[in-house]
C-alpha cells in the first residue's frame, strides 16, 4: 500500500484510536492489498467525543452504550437508571476509552 495514501488515513482518523495503537495500525495498513483498502475506506467509525456528549446528556438511559454497540450494558444502565447515577458517573470518564476500543475491534476486521 502507498505510504502517503496510509498516512491520510491516519491524519484523518487519529483521534478515533488510542494513541498507543496508532503504529501498529499504520504498520498493518500499508501491509494490506487494494481490496481491503476499498472497504476500510468506508468504514464509519464512532466519535470518542460525541460518546461523551451523548453520555453526559442522555447516559442514565444507556443511549451512549446502545451508540457504540454494547447493547446489554445499554440494556443494563436503561433498566438501572444508569445505576443509581453512580454508573452513568463512571461512563463520563471510560465512554471515550470504550468507544476507540469499538472503533479499534472494527479496523482489526480489515488488517488481518
Amino acid at each position: 500500500m502507498d505510504a502517503q495514501k496510509v498516512d491520510m488515513f491516519i491524519m484523518s482518523n487519529a483521534k478515533f484510536f488510542e494513541s498507543h495503537q496508532i503504529n501498529v495500525i499504520r504498520d498493518r495498513l500499508i501491509a494490506i492489498d487494494d481490496s481491503k483498502w476499498v472497504m476500510l475506506s468506508t468504514a464509519q467509525f464512532k466519535d470518542p467525543t460525541t460518546s461523551l456528549i451523548v453520555s453526559i446528556l442522555a447516559g442514565g438511559l444507556g443511549i451512549d452504550r446502545f451508540i457504540i454497540g454494547d447493547t446489554g450494558l445499554g440494556v443494563g444502565k436503561l433498566l438501572t437508571c444508569g445505576g443509581l447515577g453512580i454508573w452513568t458517573i463512571i461512563d463520563w470518564f471510560m465512554i471515550q476509552k470504550a468507544t476507540r476500543e469499538k472503533n479499534m475491534q472494527k479496523i482489526q476486521q480489515f488488517l488481518y
